[in-house]
């Protein structure tokens, strides 16, 4: 297993033959190792019917080698998700080279040694993806031939203004063009399916870096990408069965219908990251994704973990006016100090998960619909619920995202 340190000032850009047979990177998202952090340049595309468009015939497909022949590179690799994406591909026989941090996991609390274990089958590059200078000085050190893939798992852990526009759009780009620079032909996104109706700072910049994947897509014949947007992890909905297990009453705002989704375990939904890989069926799609079932919403998720529990059902019913009059206070006091600009987002964020369904948005009625959320996998809420009940949410620790 090779490991990296990107501090190493002396290592020098080297050239990958394979590169040459690759069509150019768009101007809008060229890469300079000199200029590493010159902006990105939006642009316009039209196409006109009155004249042809001459594009280069496709290049050979990396899906036509078997697992053990195909690199793919993963970001956000020690994350709630990456880790599982990780153990997945490697499971699956793909050489994965995954970036960490030296320091990884909730609040750092991972060392080198802890993640090259928690990684473990795979070859792990210790980078910081936001610096594209590091980054690509310290996969030229791993001396690849060549990258097939991409797998982006990166996420803001707050999803605070300015740490969602350093990871979910700007890390984001640093991956892809590190990946891109290395011959990557296909790029695997984790976005979210609440990036339906962006209200919140994190959303809009997940947008912005699908729009910047899906014109390079446009721009680059051979290249392609896949769009994965999960409803809810288990995790997210796990909060509240110790305290409930405890005696005390399940929280939920308003009747607790507001909001509904079919939840999806990690090893299914990293299953299914896994899939987009090879399936050319899966290519230049935005797909969301949701775990087996039917939708729940949190009133019937409530019934469920009292009836594991053999409780009486006791729920607390939280109206939802509250987080609006929070919310409001907040942005007033932000104004006057701006440092409370993240204490406010966090209101807006707690405020759209409490009313906002994680399920396809339908264009034509402008609801959400469970019909039209795809189902995959076999995991169940149900048997999360009995988990942590047995065992407690050892290893599901919600960190920094914690609403209850």
């Amino acid at each position: 297993m090779a490991t990296l340190s990107s501090s190493s000032s002396s290592i020098l850009l080297r050239p990958h033959s394979p590169l040459s047979s690759l069509p150019p990177l768009p101007s809008s998202l060229s890469f300079s190792p000199f200029r590493p952090k010159s902006p990105l340049k939006s642009r316009i595309f039209t196409i006109s019917n009155s004249s042809p468009i001459s594009t280069p015939p496709p290049l050979p497909s990396f899906r036509s080698k078997p697992p053990s022949q195909t690199t793919v590179l993963v970001a956000g690799a020690t994350g709630y998700i990456g880790k599982f994406v990780v153990r997945e591909l490697t499971s699956r026989g793909f050489n994965v080279i995954s970036i960490a941090r030296r320091r990884s996991g909730t609040r750092g609390l991972n060392d080198a040694d802890q993640t090259l274990k928690l990684l473990s089958g795979s070859t792990v590059c210790f980078s910081e993806v936001t610096d594209l200078t590091a980054l690509n000085l310290a996969l030229d050190d791993l001396s690849l031939p060549s990258i097939d893939v991409v797998v982006c798992c990166l996420a803001s852990r707050s999803g605070g203004i300015k740490d969602s526009w350093a990871i979910d759009y700007q890390a984001s780009i640093n991956t892809l063009l590190a990946g891109r620079r290395l011959g990557a032909s296909h790029f695997v996104l984790l976005s979210a399916i609440c990036v339906q109706k962006p209200l919140l700072e994190f959303q809009r910049a997940k947008l912005k870096f699908e729009a910047e994947l899906q014109r390079m897509a446009m721009e680059s014949p051979g290249f392609t990408y896949s769009i994965v947007r999960p409803t809810a992890f288990f995790k997210s909905l796990g909060g509240q069965v110790e305290t409930v297990k405890d005696g005390k009453p399940y929280v939920m705002f308003g009747d607790g219908k507001l909001c509904a989704c079919k939840p999806i375990s990690e090893e299914d939904l990293a299953s299914f990251i896994a899939d987009c890989v090879m399936d050319a069926d899966k290519a230049c799609k935005i797909l969301p994704i949701g775990g087996p079932g039917q939708a729940l919403t949190p009133l019937e998720q409530g019934e469920m973990l009292f009836r594991l529990l053999g409780k009486e059902p006791n729920f607390l019913k939280v109206p939802i006016g509250v987080m609006d009059f929070v919310i409001g206070v907040l942005e007033f006091l932000s104004k006057l100090f701006p440092a409370l600009e993240d204490a406010a987002e966090y209101g807006k964020i707690g405020r759209y998960y409490a009313a906002e369904s994680m399920l396809v948005l339908d264009p034509e009625t402008g609801e959400y619909s469970s019909e039209k959320t795809p189902s995959y996998g076999k995991d169940t809420l149900e048997e999360f619920f009995e988990r942590v009940i047995r065992e407690g949410m050892a290893g599901q620790e919600l960190g920094e995202q914690t609403i209850f």
